[in-house]
C-alpha cells in the first residue's frame, strides 16, 4: 500500500467523491465540479469565477464547464460587477438555492456516515491539519 499522505488525501477523496456522484449526480443531473461550484457560491453569493477556483482548488477551465452545466440548468446567474464591467458576479438562482440545500443535505448525511467511527476531536485535529496545508500551499503557490 502508498504510504504517501498526499496519495491517501486523493485516494479520500476519490473514496468519497464517487458515491456522492452516484447518488446526489445522477439524480440531480449535477457533476461534481458543479457541486462544488453551488456549494461556493451558496456561501459566497456575488463572488467571481477566479474566486470559485481560487476556494475549491479547480483550474478556470474546470470552473467555466461547471458554470456553463449550471447556467444550462439555470441554477447559476451573472451579473455585470459595477465597479469592473471586465468581470461579472455569481449568484444562485431560486433553482439553484433549492438544489443546494436538497443536495446539501445529501451531502450531510453521507459526511455524518464517513466519519461516525472518527470522534469530535479526531476530527478537529484533522481540520486544523488541513487547514495548514491549504494555507501552506496558498502561500507557495
Amino acid at each position: 500500500m502508498v504510504e504517501s499522505v498526499f496519495f491517501k488525501l486523493v485516494r479520500v477523496v476519490n473514496l468519497t467523491a464517487r458515491p456522492f456522484q452516484q447518488r446526489v449526480g445522477r439524480q440531480h443531473q449535477l457533476t461534481l465540479n458543479e457541486w462544488r461550484t453551488l456549494a461556493v457560491l451558496a456561501a459566497e453569493p456575488g463572488i467571481t469565477a477566479t474566486q470559485v477556483s481560487d476556494l475549491t482548488g479547480l483550474d478556470k477551465m474546470a470552473v467555466s464547464r461547471a458554470l456553463t452545466g449550471l447556467k444550462q440548468h439555470k441554477r447559476v446567474q451573472r451579473h455585470d460587477d459595477p465597479t469592473d464591467q471586465r468581470r461579472s458576479r455569481l449568484y444562485l438562482t431560486a433553482a439553484g438555492k433549492a438544489l443546494f440545500e436538497v443536495a446539501s443535505a445529501e451531502a450531510q448525511a453521507r459526511e455524518a456516515e464517513l466519519f461516525a467511527g472518527v470522534d469530535t476531536a479526531e476530527l478537529a485535529r484533522l481540520g486544523a491539519t488541513l487547514d495548514k496545508l491549504i494555507a501552506a500551499i496558498e502561500t507557495t503557490d
